[in-house]
């Protein structure tokens, strides 16, 4: 029997789908996808992003990372490098991890290890402070030989928490020298233009309210959780580790050693070896639990031990809570000034009021003056109307009546306390 072609053949295909590459997948016009406008979305998506590291020794190089670069780099997770993102936005935030601090405070956005700072190359005025503040401290303890207490760690934060103050408080006093003038100024003119202007600067005191107090809050979760403030000591637990890694290393040495002495698989072996093997198993394993127990006592005793990093919070705290202070003082001002603005439309609105029953009082005299004329007017027989004198007797009479009536009604109303005195 004949061999039968197969129909899946290259070479049973048309010209136009075999000269196309295979895998590539092709549309009716025989096109390939190399245009389609989501092709390059997960290349977008997983781009390099310009980054600055700075070294212990105050050096700083321009990396080229990708997203999961920096996860493997600093064992983070994806949410925490979102806080990093310039693209969203995202409140104030101090995370403690396992090899790594993230902080985002204001517009300073970095991550924090025992080695290296890795900061956002942003070309904000604030990222470049600390940017050249950092390298400059670092360098000048680097030339002096000076011994800081505070390892690197704290050293950055310390320096993200002090400029991170110091924005706030700025924005804080320049928002004092704009909000004051125009309160004086609505507290004497009231106007429409600045209700306008002091509604609009309320809106950005109470933005910045949520700013400091987010810092403040931040500030005072860490300094209330003592496990977060563990986690933080990075030099320490870097140290711990490597102390933990040599000593596994000298462990596995000794196992080694001892393996090199035990005799040949076709020799005898006697019960006294195979009992002395077994001892110095369970004293290999007693030896482990025990490394594992000092690590554990070790890492409590760090817990318990940060009075260091907690003095630090705590003095930029009192920092937060003085620029806050000094925003609730603001508003407590406007609040102030916006109570004597409604008491001075109350009084006004009084004032009209009172100008309104003087109107309707004078309005009701003077309708019975007109009743009283119109009388007169009318075309009656009496021999009153015959005398011309006696129409201005009735004027003269009914004139100073409604006058008394009206006067009345002005001492009822201070009777009753309706006008001032």
């Amino acid at each position: 029997m004949g061999e039968q072609p197969d129909p899946f053949s290259t070479s049973t295909l048309p010209d136009f789908i075999s000269s196309q590459k295979i895998g590539r997948p092709v549309n009716l016009e025989g096109q390939s996808n190399r245009g389609h406008p989501y092709s390059g979305l997960k290349k977008r998506g997983q781009s390099s992003r310009s980054w600055v590291k700075i070294d212990e020794n105050g050096n700083s190089t321009v990396l080229e990372l990708d997203k999961a670069t920096i996860m493997k780099r600093c064992s983070l997770p994806s949410r925490d490098l979102r806080l990093l993102d310039p693209l969203f936005i995202y409140p104030s935030s101090i995370l403690g991890r396992e090899r790594a601090i993230v902080v985002s405070l204001e517009k300073i956005r970095c991550i924090i290890t025992a080695e290296e700072v890795i900061l956002m190359n942003a070309r904000d005025a604030s990222v470049v402070q600390y940017q050249s503040e950092l390298c400059k401290r670092l360098q000048s303890n680097q030339n002096l030989n000076l011994k800081d207490d505070l390892p690197f760690e704290f050293k950055a934060l310390e320096l993200v928490l002090e400029l991170s103050c110091l924005s706030l408080d700025a924005q804080v006093n320049e928002l004092e020298m704009e909000v004051y003038p125009v309160l004086d100024e609505l507290a004497t003119n009231i106007s429409t233009l600045n209700l306008e202007h002091v509604r609009r600067l309320k809106g950005r005191l109470l933005a910045l309210t949520q700013k400091v107090q987010k810092v403040c809050d931040e500030i005072e979760h860490l300094m209330d959780d003592d496990d977060d403030m563990a986690e933080m000591y990075l030099t320490e637990k870097k140290e711990r580790s490597e102390a933990h890694a040599s000593g596994e290393l000298e462990d596995n040495l000794d196992d080694d050693f001892g393996s090199s002495g035990i005799v040949s698989k076709s020799a005898p072996v006697s019960p006294v070896g195979s009992i002395s093997g077994n001892l110095g198993k369970l004293q290999r394993a007693f030896s482990s639990v025990v490394g594992s127990h000092r690590s554990l006592l070790s890492s409590s005793s760090s817990g318990e031990n940060i009075d260091q990093l907690e003095m630090l919070l705590e003095a930029y705290f009192v920092v937060v809570d003085n620029t806050l202070s000094k925003l609730s003082s603001l508003k407590e001002y406007i609040d102030d000034t916006e109570d004597l603005i409604n008491i001075k439309l109350g009084n006004v609105q009084n004032q009209l009021i009172q100008f309104q029953l003087l109107l309707t009082a004078a309005t009701f005299v003077a309708a019975i003056f007109a009743a009283v004329t119109a009388v007169f007017g009318m075309n009656l027989q009496d021999s009153v109307f015959k005398d011309p004198t006696m129409f201005q007797w009735v004027l003269l009479v009914t004139g100073i009546g409604c006058g008394l009536l009206y006067f009345g009604f002005v001492l009822y109303f201070k009777h009753k306390k309706v006008f001032p005195l």
